[in-house]
């Protein structure tokens, strides 16, 4: 557990990497590199949001289940015990804690996560008048030990500001305009199973999925922002977040798009995300 000092340090840690500018995945990459000195952990998912559905649209991610990503983030939307929908205040949630040290209660922990040995997950939202900007899980596993009171503390504190630096961030990527000619897109289609497994695409999809999540080594595009707004159709059909399966989400110089989901005919089996240009938040 660490002290009331490491956890001041860090806070203004928070708030000095909070002043920084930058877009919000570096933004990320900084508080994050903070939190860690007074609250570890072992793996981590933190989302922008569109602040109107609060359903992710940039992702930035280190979890042992990347393979299973689909399922992890389907799950998630259907699981409601700590959702980031739900949390006002504290603006933050143990699962230990909500459980009452019944993690099965949690579906996605029940489903999947219980095989990876997670132990207790952090979730913060980052929510204001304006909406709600994003949201993070911090991740213990194995003998690491679950989260504590004080951490809780310390990342509802770090909500705010942390909050106010990402909608700054947002706000930052309009004052640069889209260049010429880039104002408006063909339509881009993905077709997806109830899995969120990608069964097509219409041919200029992919670059975007690029840029909405730049893939390491080379490696094929991750469709997460996708898989994202698919996620909250099954959550709106399941009952349990009635918000719009749609995200608005930046992918570079100024360009925004959005993503919705809609599912194909009446058995369901499979969904249809457009991608289509849009305006700002």
């Amino acid at each position: 557990m660490a002290t009331r000092s490491v956890y001041a340090l860090a806070a203004a840690g928070i708030i000095e990497a909070c002043r920084s500018t930058g877009d919000s995945r570096s933004l990320r990459r900084r508080i994050l590199e903070v939190i860690r000195r007074a609250v570890p952990f072992d793996a981590y998912a933190w989302l922008m949001t569109d602040p109107e559905t609060s359903v992710g649209s940039a992702p930035l991610a280190d979890v042992p289940c990347m393979s299973e990503l689909p399922d992890l983030i389907r799950l998630k939307y259907l699981t409601e015990v700590s959702r980031w929908t739900t949390l006002g205040d504290p603006p933050v949630a143990r699962l230990q804690d909500a459980t009452g040290g019944e993690l099965a209660r949690s579906r996605v922990w029940r489903e999947l996560l219980h095989r990876y040995d997670v132990t207790d997950i952090a979730s913060t939202v980052f929510r204001d008048r304006y909406g709600c900007w994003s949201f993070l899980d911090l991740w213990r596993i194995g003998d690491s030990g679950p989260f504590t009171a004080g951490d809780a503390d310390f990342l509802a504190q770090a909500a705010a500001p942390v909050t106010e630096a990402l909608r700054r961030s947002q706000a930052e990527t309009f004052v640069v305009p889209a260049p010429a000619g880039r104002h408006r897109i063909d339509p881009l289609v993905l077709l997806l199973s109830p899995e969120l497994v990608v069964r097509a695409l219409t041919s200029k999809t992919q670059a975007y999925l690029r840029a909405l999540v730049p893939p390491e080594g080379g490696r094929a595009p991750v469709p997460a922002a996708a898989y994202n707004v698919a996620a909250q159709l099954g959550a709106v059909e399941a009952g349990v977040d009635m918000s719009a399966p749609m995200a608005r989400v930046h992918v570079a110089d100024g360009l925004w798009v959005t993503l919705r989901a809609a599912r194909i005919g009446e058995s369901g089996e499979a969904e249809f995300v457009k991608v289509v240009e849009a305006g700002g938040c």
